[in-house]
């Protein structure tokens, strides 16, 4: 029983990354890539940095949200069937 919830608590981790993942990786490429178009024009505007990374951030997660959903929906469904496993 013990190894089975010490593989319940490595798959949450590893749901939790995978679905951070798009956003967090959207996010980096996009400041990065402005990091650069500021080094490369000399603008150091602080707002110019965060407002590609929100906006680009939003539309990954809007466009995500169906494959969140239903990897969330599948690992809620797993653990609620293995709560029988748990009682005894």
């Amino acid at each position: 029983m013990e190894s089975q919830l010490v593989a319940l608590g490595v798959e949450t981790f590893k749901i939790a990354l995978l679905l951070a993942l798009p956003g967090l990786l959207t996010g980096m490429l996009l400041g990065l890539a402005v990091s650069i178009f500021q080094a490369t024009t000399q603008i150091n505007e602080m707002t110019l940095s965060f407002i590609p990374k929100i906006i680009g951030v939003v539309v990954v997660i809007i466009l995500t949200m169906p494959w969140m959903l239903n990897a969330m929906k599948d690992y809620a469904i797993k653990v609620f069937n293995m709560i029988p496993t748990f009682v005894q």
